[in-house]
């Protein structure tokens, strides 16, 4: 069992260990579905005579000794893919534009003095002109990390506050976060593919014509059978994803203030991010990349720990007293950053805060 947090390092290392042990999840998920798949199909195959578990057994062992080549070679191929293209894709899905220093210089110094003290390269700078308060790293090596933030969160966060959240996301690509998280997503991805698949073909096989008596009967009973394997594998895998990146967030808010040295500052960004960080038009994927992902229905699918929970984490590992936040509208809060502000039509559906939504407004 992990050490209690005792400390910025103790932290970081409780949240390395245990994502490790989350991801150790992800391989035996994927053979034993192999396998169950194979032994479901064996089942509905078994003659009329023979013991139906023995040959559902055996043939399981037979579809897992035959296919776990072909599975790990999809697997390197939808790594393949993703390596080469995921930089576009979560850019046009985000519909982030990248920005050079001449356009945004205070946040391009910002973040350039942040990766010397990271001692890594400085990433590329990606702008997303929402209203909504959120940023989000990405990429899987040198060439291709990217820092993201939106317009909103420039404009409504002090420089501290800006530069908290810029260090957190240098510190999900300091330790590779984001080379982690796209494992999470290969996985689910392939399962959630693999199930839709299936269900394409159940439904094929409930509706047409059959001429097999009751063994064609047993194999739709099969395909319902494997529909249902694969939904909770699908989510387990999801579940497991949501817990790595929990777990990651945690992490990357120690790591922004070794950076930083400013704990109060990251605190007080995740406080005016609360309940604003909502990207409408973005996927579920990008949405789950963010410093923040508030979800309904009691957290239940969350990839965040709430903001709450951060908060005092921070305030307890770094002996700090939680900030007196001032909590003003956006457009009248002090913003250093301010001339690179974009057109208020930019802003202008811009929400108030909800008091059901940011619990640290009175």
């Amino acid at each position: 069992m992990a050490l209690g947090a005792i400390g910025l390092k103790t932290h970081i290392w409780n949240n390395n260990f245990w994502s490790l042990a989350l991801m150790g999840l992800y391989p035996f998920i994927m053979l034993g579905l192999l396998w169950l798949i194979g032994a479901a199909i064996g089942w509905g195959l078994a003659p009329y005579g023979v013991d139906r578990e023995v040959f559902a057994a055996a043939h399981g062992n037979g579809v897992f000794l035959q296919y776990w080549p072909l599975l790990l070679t999809a697997v390197a191929i939808w790594f393949l893919v993703s390596y080469f293209f995921h930089n576009k894709m979560i850019a046009k899905l985000a519909h982030a534009r990248e920005v050079t220093r001449s356009e945004e210089p205070e946040l391009y110094n910002l973040l350039e003095n942040l990766s010397i003290t990271a001692g890594i390269p400085t990433p590329k700078l990606n702008i997303v002109e929402s209203h909504a308060r959120n940023a989000f790293a990405s990429g899987i090596n040198q060439k291709s990390f990217t820092v993201t933030v939106t317009r909103g969160l420039i404009n409504s966060l002090t420089k501290d506050e800006v530069e908290a959240v810029l260090a957190h996301e240098l510190t999900h690509i300091l330790n590779r976060d984001v080379r982690l998280l796209m494992i999470c997503i290969i996985f689910t991805g392939m399962i959630g593919f693999a199930a839709q698949l299936v269900w394409s073909n159940l439904r094929f096989a409930l509706f047409m014509p059959r001429r097999g008596g009751r063994r064609d009967g047993r194999m739709v009973i099969v395909f319902f059978i494997i529909a249902a394997i694969l939904w909770i594998g699908y989510m387990a895998t999801l579940f497991t994803r949501f817990a790595v990146s929990r777990k990651r967030e945690y992490m990357a808010d120690a790591g922004a203030i070794e950076l930083t040295k400013k704990p109060e500052a990251m605190m007080t960004a995740l406080m005016r991010i609360a309940g604003m960080d909502k990207m409408k038009s973005t996927s579920g994927d990008i949405q789950m990349m963010c410093i923040e992902n508030t979800v309904p229905f009691l957290g239940l699918f969350s990839t965040h720990p709430p903001i709450e929970r951060r908060v005092y984490a921070i305030s307890k590992t770094t002996h700090t007293p939680l900030p007196d936040l001032d909590m003003r509208r956006p457009e009248t809060a002090s913003n250093p950053l301010e001339p690179n502000r974009a057109p208020e039509k930019s802003l202008t559906r811009q929400r108030p805060f909800r008091k059901n939504k940011n619990p640290w407004v009175d």
